[in-house]
């Protein structure tokens, strides 16, 4: 996993946006193609709005600076579709680091809400968009069970974005027993998707029970990102 006395810089992506990079790891948080145009793409256009629930749980594993879970917020606003949504996060970027990423322009108070909510309790943002986030490692999480929201049964996931530095880069994020336990987590129905699209991860994918795509990537990055769906 990594840590937290890792450095993290801030460089430009192709599309105008910026992501941070880990020096020690060799790793982006996003593509330098373009980080909001891979973040829209991959988990908004091929995750929520593929998605059939009518007020969709999402689980994403890897919070980091934040990106994926506003754009969510952005597209729950437009379509008025209530999302619930938990960020798991092992080691939370500081509100300083990722305000000078500067992802949002008059929203920024709210943006800034996002990240300076308390840990571990559900917060209502906006009336389409609550979110939970909790620091834990995922893998110890998902054998535990996720913890319930507040007035929940048994927690279930409608979507998942997967989210987790490159598997060269961080191998125990990518293992079969954790694609496991998250196939047990989803509705019937509900999808995974990721920006990695290996062989040996669509294999451990569909090793799970999932039945899977392959899906052009984001214009001007990767040519094919999977998304994998539990009958």
């Amino acid at each position: 996993m990594r840590k937290k006395e890792f450095s993290r810089l801030i460089e430009k992506t192709d599309d105008g946006s910026a992501t941070l990079f880990v020096p020690e790891l060799d790793e982006h948080y996003h593509s330098t193609k373009g980080a909001r145009t891979e973040s829209q793409h991959i988990f908004v256009d091929m995750g929520l709005k593929a998605c059939t629930a009518l007020s969709p749980q999402i689980l994403e594993v890897g919070f980091g600076t934040g990106l994926n879970a506003w754009l969510t917020l952005e597209e729950a606003e437009r379509s008025q579709r209530k999302v619930r949504y938990t960020g798991v996060e092992l080691y939370p970027l500081a509100w300083k680091a990722v305000e000078q990423l500067h992802y949002v322009g008059g929203n920024c108070q709210l943006f800034k809400r996002m990240h300076t909510s308390p840990w571990e309790k559900e917060v209502e943002l906006t009336p389409h968009f609550t979110l939970r986030k909790i620091q834990a490692d995922i893998n110890r999480l998902v054998k535990q069970g996720i913890p319930l929201s507040e007035g929940d049964g048994m927690w279930k996931a409608d979507l998942i974005y997967f989210d987790a530095f490159a598997p060269e880069k961080q191998p125990e994020m990518w293992s079969q027993e954790l694609f496991h336990g998250l196939y047990v987590l989803l509705n019937d129905g509900g999808i995974l998707t990721t920006y990695c699209a290996k062989g040996a991860v669509r294999r451990m994918l569909q090793t799970a029970g999932f039945v899977v795509e392959r899906l052009a990537g984001p214009p001007g990055g990767k040519r094919e990102i999977l998304r994998g769906r539990k009958p």
